[in-house]
């Protein structure tokens, strides 16, 4: 026998190729300065290897392709609504199916129906659309999740739990009436994707049935948590990830979809739940905002490729590469020094802005410096997640100060190979030998809502 590791393959192979733009550091230097010194802001042929989000940026496969020339146009009772309602109740087990145009329609929908003004919305840990729409439609958001999800450092199997001590103080202190409902993420984007344990869902499913509060799953990644759960939990080795994933929502009572991550699809997203009486609502709102309820502001044939995309998402094989990718990388740039968020999650790298930049205040946001800086030596584009994303708070307008300052380097399924990721992690060593050359930035523009897709900075001198 040979005395290396066995060596391991995507299980797929190329078939179209799409030609990167290479820039020098010179010309990015000044697109990043037009661009306000904000990733969202520069153009994607600037950007060489993108891992800005895994939102809508997947490879689909041939099999997605086939189906997107099977697209039934028609406006109403579409053939495609009807096979991706089978295959939302067959692999989620959820009865009704609201298709949107992405996860944040979704959302909305569900806001709108659910939350009344000053209820309390709990959460393990907040998602920037996701507390917008509650805020928007009178809810108030309340952190649920353990302390421990805050420390980067910190490494727990499960880092994503419900804390079920601050839960109950919540329903005690306020009133079961008062909680509109509990957001379950799975895994925890904010948190560097880390997972929740079926334990952990089944109490909080218990607890709220208990005291009459819906739990809404944020069901955008949960394949991948399922996989984690299959790895780290004890009693579902054995089982698959498509057996894991169904019991999981099983302990749900709705769920809310961003089906342009999972389901490795451009645009897409649907709400399911298993009330009538919320199903009535969700339709007879989705026709205002989204379109008619058997599209919800979809091509047929866009709901055709999620149909296929949730076939492929379930295969064992499939979710392994895409979690085992992120833990390639995120291990190469953890055992360089880099400081990351561990464990390494499902989605993404998490580089902690704060150790990275321990020079930079938090107020001179050294997250968004990070990002800015990565694009400008590499051509490497990431996202910040910290207190630009926080936002303010929104009663006395003060900047929110999250504990946790990060930047996401977020892998997109089944498009890059792992040659781009040494680069990137090249790259990233790089950025942190001169980490101490680094200067804070000044808040130049700053839009009302979720301000760090548009907002622009400038360098402090």
């Amino acid at each position: 026998m040979p005395n290396y590791q066995k060596p391991w393959a995507e299980p797929y192979k190329i078939k179209v190729v799409e030609p990167l733009k290479v820039t020098d550091q010179a010309y990015r230097t000044e697109k990043i300065k037009e661009a306000g010194y904000n990733t969202f802001l520069l153009r994607s042929e600037d950007v060489y290897i993108d891992l800005l989000t895994d939102s809508g940026t997947n490879a689909m496969s041939d099999y997605q392709w086939a189906g997107m020339m099977l697209g039934d146009e028609a406006y109403a009772g579409s053939k495609n609504y009807y096979h991706l309602e089978e295959k939302v109740q067959s692999c989620y087990g959820y009865k009704y199916l609201v298709p949107t145009h992405q996860g944040r329609g979704a959302e909305h929908l569900l806001s709108q129906c659910m939350i009344k003004p000053n209820q309390f919305v709990a959460g393990n840990m907040y998602f920037t659309t996701t507390r917008l729409h509650q805020e928007l439609a009178g809810g108030i958001f309340v952190d649920v999740i353990i302390d421990e999800a805050h420390d980067p450092s910190v490494i727990l199997p499960f880092k994503g739990n419900i804390d079920i001590q601050k839960y109950e103080d919540l329903i005690k202190r306020e009133g079961p009436e008062k909680i509109a409902y509990i957001t379950v993420g799975a895994p925890v984007n904010m948190a560097g994707g880390q997972p929740v344990s079926m334990a952990n869902m089944k109490e909080v499913s218990e607890i709220s049935k208990k005291h009459g509060i819906k739990v809404i799953l944020d069901a955008t990644r949960n394949m991948e948590n399922a996989y984690m759960i299959q790895q780290r939990e004890d009693g579902y080795k054995n089982k698959t990830v498509a057996e894991i994933h169904k019991e999981f929502c099983s302990y749900s009572d709705a769920a809310t979809m961003s089906a342009k991550k999972d389901l490795l699809v451009n645009i897409g997203g649907f709400v399911a739940c298993n009330d009538w009486d919320l199903f009535e609502e969700l339709r007879n709102m989705v026709v205002i905002y989204e379109g008619l309820h058997t599209y919800g502001g979809l091509a047929g044939r866009d709901m055709e490729a999620m149909a296929r995309g949730i076939e492929e998402a379930v295969m064992d094989e499939n979710i392994k590469c895409r979690v085992e990718q992120v833990a390639y990388f995120g291990d190469k740039l953890h055992k360089a020094g880099i400081p990351v968020v561990l464990p390494i999650g499902g989605h993404a790298v998490f580089l902690d802005a704060r150790r990275f930049y321990e020079h930079i205040p938090q107020i001179d946001f050294p997250a968004q410096v990070l990002a800015a800086d990565l694009y400008e030596v590499s051509g490497v584009r990431a996202m910040e997640r910290g207190i630009v994303s926080a936002g303010r708070n929104a009663k006395t307008g003060d900047h929110n100060f999250p504990k946790l300052e990060l930047v996401r380097l977020t892998v997109p399924r089944r498009v890059y190979t792992q040659a781009h990721l040494d680069v990137a992690a090249y790259a990233v060593e790089e950025l942190y030998e001169k980490r101490h050359e680094a200067k804070g930035l000044n808040l130049k523009y700053e839009p009302k809502y979720l301000r760090f897709f548009q907002a622009k900075f400038e360098k402090k001198d």
